[in-house]
């Protein structure tokens, strides 16, 4: 990806706050029908509808979660096979040696913890965390406001219709509260 005049220059986009969650929500859905693809929303609640309004689609946690699930499965039948049969094969009560009702609460066990771990790590991996820091902090009305009343929406300065003065207009069309240009 080529690096814009934008991201030489200290730019991480621009911000518009609101009072509303409605307004957040009709300001997300306009900019996403006006051609702009990267950008977020931050609220300091669930919004119905907000991440529908910014063009988040899917979330792979759950795919992430049956492949680690099905990988503790797999392994945990395949190390007990492997141990019972080949590396320390013991005749018990005459059973063959392969007696698989007995590798059940064992593959069980793995398939819950892999699936569990998977979730963990592909959730933080996902939502891209620990993040120490992110630009939008530095806004102050964000810092201050983001987490008790206010509703934001963050058009970042990589979005390919991002121009500084047209996007500002833009906003300011949504009548937002405030627009702030959001440095890195």
């Amino acid at each position: 990806m080529t690096e814009t005049f934008w991201d030489r220059h200290g730019l991480y986009g621009l911000m518009a706050q609101f009072e509303t969650p409605e307004q957040v929500v009709s300001a997300a859905q306009r900019a996403y029908d006006a051609g702009y693809r990267k950008m977020d929303a931050y609220s300091p609640m669930p919004v119905e509808g907000l991440a529908e309004a910014i063009g988040f689609k899917r979330n792979w946690v759950s795919l992430v979660v049956l492949i680690g699930g099905l990988t503790g499965c797999v392994g945990g039948f395949g190390l007990l096979w492997w141990i019972c049969v080949i590396a320390y094969p013991h005749n018990v009560g005459g059973r063959p040696f392969d007696s698989w009702p007995a590798f059940i609460p064992i593959t069980f066990e793995c398939t819950v913890l892999l699936a569990a771990l998977s979730s963990v790590v592909g959730m933080l991996a996902m939502n891209k965390l620990p993040m120490p820091y992110h630009p939008v902090f530095n806004v102050t009305e964000f810092a201050q406001r983001a987490s008790i009343d206010r509703f934001f929406l963050c058009i970042e300065a990589n979005d390919p219709k991002f121009d500084r003065d047209k996007t500002k207009a833009f906003l300011l069309e949504l009548n937002p509260e405030e627009v702030s240009e959001v440095d890195k």
